[in-house]
């Protein structure tokens, strides 16, 4: 959730550490903009999650998500 250049995870509420308005920790943006078959057809949803709550969800999944190792560090 974004308000006024501060950032906060969804689901917990932490405000994140920002440094310029740089975000200084792991976090997980998400924009979601439903299509024509969804029940939500024409709305844009947005989340913020930290990733103590991040890995909270992955958890709950029945097949879990796929983990790839980065090359190349830009």
């Amino acid at each position: 959730m974004r308000q006024a250049k501060k950032i906060y995870c969804n689901m917990c509420g932490k405000e994140f550490h920002l440094e310029n308005e740089i975000v200084k920790e792991g976090i997980l943006s998400v924009e979601k903009c439903w299509g024509y078959f969804s029940e939500k057809d024409g709305e844009i949803h947005e989340l913020d999650l930290c990733e103590e709550c991040y890995n909270k969800l992955i958890k709950q999944f029945k097949i879990p998500v796929t983990v790839k190792k980065q090359k190349e560090f830009v």
